[in-house]
């Protein structure tokens, strides 16, 4: 087994909605992720999946239990220094893009790579470099309103990945696709993800999408179960 990029060990999380009502949304969470390995995180909507990838990627604190990047424990860390591991380790996607309407599908791609320090001429063959790879080079110098909804998704795929970071979290990141659009677009997902050696977090409730994953882990009642591959779930 290749090496863990990211570890989640002891996890919990809970709300507190006012006097004796509180909800705990995560309970002891142990999760370890692996360099090339993309594992689908199964749960239905509202069971805490948002709340996991805020805590993995370093946007909300866990109450309890530790959050390891690279072998470094973030959970003290200076905001300073959590801001930068997002920066330069992770990688995030949502289920609606986000892109900047202003730019075209090309800048959306360069803008966080020169906030990472790299140089122009370098940000913008490597936003060409991948949205070749996703198929839509032709559509590099378009703005997010002249792309389908599918295209601008997989320009998101691409922001995510310019930074080249380790881990990629995404959050139902082609929930809002009809069905054939969606296949077409995770396709170009998985292959960003597998070629680049990263690991994938991938929250979803889609089984179909779930089941072309390495591996699977479900959020029930605030616990991970499945988190070995003998128990992985098969699709329907």
């Amino acid at each position: 087994m290749s090496r863990s990029v990211l570890s989640l060990s002891g996890v919990s999380k809970s709300y507190n909605l006012g006097a004796a009502n509180e909800i705990r949304v995560l309970r002891d969470i142990e999760l370890d992720l692996h360099a090339g390995e993309t594992v689908a995180l199964v749960a239905p909507s509202g069971a805490g999946k948002s709340t996991l990838l805020h805590i993995a990627g370093l946007l909300d604190s866990a109450d309890q239990g530790d959050v390891i990047l690279a072998e470094h424990v973030m959970n003290d860390q200076s905001e300073q220094a959590r801001t930068l591991a997002r920066r330069r380790q992770l990688g995030f996607i949502y289920q609606f893009h986000h892109l900047l309407p202003e730019f075209s599908a090309a800048e959306n791609i360069v803008l966080p790579q020169l906030a990472n320090g790299v140089s122009k001429t370098n940000a913008k063959k490597r936003a060409l470099e991948l949205l070749n790879d996703v198929g839509i080079k032709d559509r590099a110098d378009h703005r997010p309103a002249q792309l389908s909804g599918g295209e601008q998704q997989r320009v998101a795929f691409c922001r995510a990945l310019a930074n080249q970071p380790h881990v990629l979290l995404a959050d139902e990141p082609t929930g809002n696709l009809d069905p054939a659009t969606s296949d077409k677009v995770f396709d170009a997902l998985l292959d960003l993800v597998r070629n680049s050696g990263m690991a994938a977090l991938i929250a979803t409730h889609n089984m179909a999408l779930a089941g072309r994953m390495d591996r699977q882990v479900w959020l029930e009642a605030g616990k991970l179960v499945g988190v070995s591959q003998e128990n992985v779930r098969p699709a329907p």
